[in-house]
């Protein structure tokens, strides 16, 4: 039983968009992997990009200096 889980920053990912991930990653794993779509679980985190660090700085303030 495939667990995928992931993490997109909260930012306004729509249900439609969501759904597409969900259903292109099941689709993915049994047409590469030949698992069962039928037990595969895909879970989708939206963190805060207050919450999200790259190189030692949160996403907010990366992209409020351009970056």
């Amino acid at each position: 039983m495939p667990y995928v889980n992931i993490k997109i920053t909260r930012e306004g990912a729509s249900a439609e968009q969501k759904a597409e991930l969900i259903s292109g990653v099941t689709e993915l794993l049994a047409r590469v992997l030949d698992k069962n779509p039928q037990t595969t679980v895909v879970v989708i985190d939206e963190v805060e990009t207050d919450n999200w660090g790259i190189g030692g700085e949160t996403v907010t303030v990366r992209r409020a200096s351009g970056r």
